[in-house]
């Protein structure tokens, strides 16, 4: 057994080595790394900021998309510029995005072969040690020593688990390994030494597809990356098994069997003086795709909310009912330049049930949809079912959907109205 010396010695030098480390990592790569700003052209002053860095000697900047998010989409209001380590300055282009894993690239002019940095072959292991450059709270380039923990667990679209302190500011900044070669790409905080990183394959496959067939149209290039990506997530979600589970006894809803959906539950069962018995189970994607700031899609939500009357007459455990339905809606954020108003189409269902120990439920239902203004074949979905057939107990069931088509949102939608019943 090693004693409390030898121990603290060792996690010592490991301290010192991790510092020397750093340092030297970080002297040998500033002069590829950038800060990469958005420049409001009316006001002339700076939108946002973030990190990046060159991944090729003709002027190829990585960075994430949601740092140049704003001039993607309203390229004629910013423009995008770096300011590199000794305060030179100028304009970039955008060049390509990969809007489902947050990444960017961006071209400077050069007028010879620049210092680059090289991406990795392969992932790093368990526990190694890595290390997070960028530009936290635009005071100017740092390195943050880290461990790699794997992928996130629970995760459609890949992110590395990163124990370090990823900071604001330093989002499309280059993780490296002790060989100066990226393994991934900031991108987000969890706070507590808790980081996620974009997975330095996901750059590599983008840089590739760029210098194969570089795109003519960044915003035909996000509707083709979102519709592709819906595909697969609706495609998981519809070909998954479904499994049947009781709500609070009476109910029976739907389960997706797929790690990346995550469900909660919940109810009022301890409460003797409540008016109504209340059970919810909830389930989600814990995860969406960043379009802007006030513009997300990617999203899925699923809820069932069971109530039965406790000594109340019918009329006011509908009012008590109807309020429940009232407050249903889509979780995802969008405004009015980009999506269309919702368009709802109201019905009474009466589904045929399949399986024999189970009752149908009729339904009044509400199918909504809204349409993505620069991304056709793209919609919003709401779909609400409120049973109607019994007097003291009710089942609401209810999703959303965010930025799928028009077949997948009509064939999860039948899917879904099969799988709830009484039991």
């Amino acid at each position: 057994m090693k004693s409390l010396f030898a121990i603290f010695f060792m996690l010592l030098s490991s301290a010192i080595f991790a510092k020397e480390s750093a340092e030297e990592i970080f002297a040998q790569l500033t002069p590829s790394l950038y800060q990469i700003k958005l420049i409001d052209k009316a006001s002339g002053e700076k939108s946002s900021i973030g990190s990046a860095f060159q991944i090729s000697a003709d002027g190829i900047i990585a960075t994430n998309y949601h740092v140049i998010s704003s001039y993607a989409r309203h390229p004629e209001k910013y423009r995008i510029e770096y300011l590199d380590h000794l305060g030179n300055t100028a304009q970039v282009s955008l060049v390509s995005v990969d809007v489902i894993n947050d990444l960017a690239l961006v071209k400077r002019q050069v007028s010879k072969d620049m210092p680059f940095f090289s991406l990795s072959d392969k992932k790093p292991s368990k526990g190694e040690q890595l290390f997070a450059l960028g530009n936290p709270h635009d005071l100017g380039m740092i390195v943050v020593p880290g461990t790699y923990n794997g992928l996130k667990k629970e995760s459609f679209n890949e992110r590395i688990h990163f124990t370090g302190s990823i900071n604001s500011g330093m989002s499309g900044g280059p993780v490296v390994n002790k060989l100066e070669q990226v393994v991934g790409i900031n991108v987000a905080t969890s706070g507590n030494q808790i980081g996620f990183l974009v997975p330095h394959e996901k750059l590599v496959n983008l840089f590739d597809s760029y210098l194969a067939s570089p795109p003519a149209d960044i915003k035909q290039q996000m509707a083709a990356q979102l519709l592709a990506n819906q595909e697969k997530l609706m495609s998981a979600l519809i070909n998954s098994t479904w499994q049947s589970k009781e709500l609070a006894g009476n109910a029976m809803f739907p389960l997706i069997d797929v790690p990346f959906i995550r469900c909660w539950g919940d109810s009022n069962a301890d409460k003797t003086d409540a008016l109504i018995l209340a059970a919810v189970a909830s389930c989600s994607l814990d995860e969406n795709t960043y379009i802007s700031s006030h513009f997300f899609t990617g999203s899925v939500e699923i809820e069932f909310r069971y109530m039965q009357a406790k000594d109340l007459s019918d009329n006011k455990f509908y009012h008590l009912y109807q309020q429940q339905i009232s407050r249903a809606g889509a979780g995802n954020r969008a405004g009015k330049d980009d999506v269309s108003e919702y368009q709802c189409h109201h019905d009474l269902v009466m589904p045929e049930s399949t399986a024999n120990t189970s009752q149908e439920i009729n339904n009044k239902s509400v199918f909504c949809t809204r349409a993505y203004k620069d991304f056709p074949q793209l919609f919003d979905v709401l779909y609400l079912g409120a049973s109607i057939d019994k007097d003291q107990q009710a089942l609401v069931s209810h999703f959303t959907l965010a930025g799928v088509s028009q077949e997948n949102a009509m064939t999860f939608t039948g899917k879904f109205i099969e799988a709830v019943s009484w039991k």
